[in-house]
């Protein structure tokens, strides 16, 4: 495998996980109270808990992009 195969593919892998980042960031700020509810139905959740798993699954799956996915490409774009 060569570099700029590991390249394509770290860019891909990029944009399909940016792409589930911001479907899920449309879902949370337009569909918040829809997805509450169905989640409330399996957990006991207040509010305030279920923004916080939110808030923080979020900047936590956007810090993974960036240090698994984007940084390793960028690398790899000055190496090659």
């Amino acid at each position: 495998m060569t570099l700029e195969t590991i390249r394509d593919i770290l860019a891909w892998c990029s944009v399909m996980n940016i792409m589930l980042l911001l479907l899920w960031f449309i879902m949370f700020a337009l569909a918040r109270n829809w997805v509450y509810r169905m989640h409330s139905k399996w957990y006991k959740l207040s509010q305030d808990a279920f923004n916080t798993i939110h808030y923080s699954g979020i900047t936590f799956f956007k810090m993974v992009i960036f240090v698994f996915n984007i940084v390793p490409y960028l690398a790899l774009c000055i190496v090659a």
